[in-house]
């Protein structure tokens, strides 16, 4: 009874190592690239198998950050749980498991989809497993900027698997995605500061104090909104997406103002909510707009 029982609560420990929320919504924005990438519906058997090979080597990527920042995820209320940070899983577990769905992850998208599509998503593991997680996160508080880039890459991934290319039009999603990356996360920081003052991270509001950072949510998101009009300036969409761009970035203007004049943790939550509500919704409108462009 004992073994029936554990092995579906290993299972979730094992899913939990690769973030899925996280995980979630990057291979949607791959999702999307995909789409964007061909004038009519992808080959779905390409579709599929660049969903699974994005997904495993996200998930490794992820893992790998879990084992890094286990004690540092110990010492957080939001990440305390994590198996990692309670020592439920190993550290030669855990790079078992990431090696695992890494490898497969490479093999999918270098035999069903293209070995472009493999490389770029094995340097984006590369970019976040070590070169973010290992070297700038402890290094600086500006970390989250400066490692944007391997997290916006998705849309270039999915664009890559249908196309076997990264046009410019890839790369300006990539940009929506690295401007939305700060106040994105800068929002989470301000509210959860304590908890990175425990975790001995230089994160913004830690090292720069809150007004700083507070300033800084609000000239990214002009930042941003400013950059969500490039693939309308670029013809790569219509007025769909235009409407719904100005909508999505008014919304994220208004709060990302209150962050600045009228800041509470409840405004900086809320906002974090909504910025990951706000990219699902901008990368939809995309795809709709691709399809029904008018």
């Amino acid at each position: 009874m004992t073994t029936l029982t554990a092995t579906p609560h290993r299972l979730a420990q094992y899913w939990a190592l690769t973030k899925p929320r996280v995980t979630q919504l990057a291979v949607f924005c791959a999702v999307i690239g995909m789409f964007l990438a061909s004038p009519d519906l992808p080959d779905w058997h390409v579709v599929v198998a660049a969903t699974i090979g994005i997904w495993l080597l996200a998930a490794a990527a992820f893992a790998i950050n879990c084992l890094v920042e286990r004690e540092i995820d110990s010492r957080m209320a939001r990440t305390a749980r994590r198996p990692m940070a309670r020592g439920d899983i190993t550290v030669p577990q855990t790079l078992v498991f990431s090696g695992v769905i890494g490898g497969a992850g490479m093999w999918v998208l270098y035999n069903l989809v293209n070995p472009l599509t493999m490389w770029l998503t094995f340097a984006t593991f590369v970019g976040y497993a070590v070169i973010y997680t290992m070297l700038l996160k402890p290094a600086t508080p500006q970390n989250i900027v400066i490692g944007g880039l391997s997290g916006a890459m998705p849309p270039a991934l999915g664009w890559a698997a249908i196309a076997n290319d990264v046009p410019m039009q890839a790369w300006l999603l990539v940009l929506i995605i690295f401007v939305w990356t700060p106040p994105h996360f800068w929002s989470l920081a301000l509210y959860r500061r304590d908890d990175y003052a425990k975790s001995g991270l230089p994160m913004l509001p830690i090292t720069h104090g809150l007004a700083f950072t507070q300033f800084h949510v609000w000239l990214y998101t002009i930042a941003l909104a400013a950059t969500t009009m490039l693939p309308y300036a670029a013809h790569m969409s219509g007025l769909i997406y235009l409407a719904s761009a100005v909508i999505l970035d008014a919304i994220f203007l208004w709060r990302a103002w209150q962050i600045y004049r009228h800041y509470t943790d409840l405004i900086a939550r809320k906002t974090f909510t909504y910025s990951i509500i706000y990219l699902s919704l901008l990368f939809a409108a995309l795809l709709f707009d691709h399809y029904f462009k008018f």
